[in-house]
């Protein structure tokens, strides 16, 4: 399916420095201009000593800046006219982040910094280097100072005594937060997504075919646009809060404890809750014989929230689009309802219906680019952060 060209019109400028990270850089930059992005590459001195500028040259089809010359490319691209929305310095050493707090401009790549936070764009740092450095109290004092100013510091993943970049999808992601502007801005996001599993014995559980997928790529966009999400559900998610829950127990214990201690804006029911608990039966069923199991009906959680809690709530519901049934959720107080077929649990995408008091969308496509749809649809009736 086609990749959503979020960064579509956006212009971001890499700076390299002398880590081994930068060997990984050119994937980075394929990944930004699949989304859409034009990308300007400048480097060190130390960071040409490990790949070499006409890999970066060839990646992002224009010239590496390796010096700075009577163009003034640091103004051009990261002053106050300057054309870039992004400067992102991917790897960064501890050098090079101890030169940028301290306003120490000796590299091309710590010239278009010390340009870029003068004209208060945009500035992402990835820090890459040996787990002891990161902890070297100059470092820790660094960074700090850094995002004092307001800058975004990726924090690494700690391995093998490395202090190692995030993939490049995660990146991508913090990229997009930076460029799209925010519209979620201090919204709190609580998320519920997958599917839930009831133990029938202690080998057999009852589930659905709910991937998460439409909860992945809801939470993912809410992150990109400026939100504080939460994600309850028995997978993981890059760049947002995961909380475990693997049965429908578990998932309404979670939620009502993030509602009740921290609260929440909007409350996304992407989840295919259990309708159903099977009385469990210790130990195992005994196969090769007809088996009878007892089916409790579970309460809704969406109930519970929004008579409670009462988020901005969007609810997801299978197998009809009618919108006089739709108005019974609205009725309860659900902004938006998201119905779909059997055929699109577990799919990467299909055809959704969007309901609302005002009107009714129908999106086909892959599940980000419905997500996204989603967003903007519930933005638009909600109003984004002012």
């Amino acid at each position: 399916m086609t990749i959503p060209q979020t960064l579509h019109n956006k212009e971001i400028v890499i700076g390299v420095t002398g880590s081994i990270a930068a060997v990984e850089i050119v994937k980075f930059i394929h990944g930004l201009r699949r989304k859409g992005a034009a990308v300007q590459v400048v480097m060190s001195d130390a960071a040409s000593k490990i790949v070499h500028e006409n890999a970066l040259t060839y990646a992002t089809g224009r010239p590496t800046i390796t010096k700075l010359s009577g163009n003034v490319e640091h103004v051009a691209f990261c002053g106050d006219e300057g054309t870039a929305d992004l400067l992102v310095i991917a790897p960064c050493t501890a050098n090079t982040i101890g030169k940028i707090a301290n306003g120490i401009d000796d590299t091309p790549v710590t010239t278009f910094a010390t340009t870029a936070l003068g004209s208060e764009m945009p500035v992402i740092i990835v820090p890459a280097m040996h787990h002891s450095m990161y902890r070297h109290p100059a470092v820790i004092k660094n960074i700090n100072q850094l995002k004092e100013w307001g800058v975004t510091v990726i924090d690494p993943k700690i391995e093998e005594g490395k202090a190692k970049v995030l993939g490049t999808d995660e990146i991508t992601l913090y990229c997009e937060r930076a460029v799209l502007g925010n519209p979620l801005k201090r919204r709190r996001v609580l998320i519920t997504s997958g599917s839930c599993r009831e133990p029938v014995d202690d080998v057999r559980i009852l589930t659905t075919r709910s991937s998460g997928k439409m909860g992945r790529e809801l939470a993912l966009q809410a992150f990109r646009l400026g939100a504080d999400v939460t994600v309850v559900h028995h997978d993981k998610f890059s760049c947002v809060k995961n909380v475990f829950a693997d049965s429908a127990q578990e998932m309404h214990d979670q939620v009502i404890s993030i509602l009740e201690n921290a609260g929440t804006d909007i409350y996304i029911s992407a989840a295919a809750i259990s309708d159903f608990a099977p009385i469990q039966v210790k130990g195992k069923i005994v196969s090769g014989k007809s088996y009878t199991i007892e089916l409790d009906p579970l309460p809704k959680l969406i109930d519970e929230v929004i008579t409670k809690y009462k988020p901005i709530t969007v609810a997801f519901k299978l197998g009809w689009k009618t919108a006089i049934k739709a108005q019974e959720f609205f009725n309860k107080g659900i902004t938006m309802v998201v119905t779909n077929t059997p055929d699109v649990m577990g799919s990467d995408g299909g055809e959704f219906v969007l309901l609302t008091t005002d009107n009714n969308t129908t999106i086909s496509g892959s599940k980000e680019v419905v997500a996204a749809t989603i967003w903007n649809v519930l933005i638009e009736k909600i109003g984004g952060y002012k």
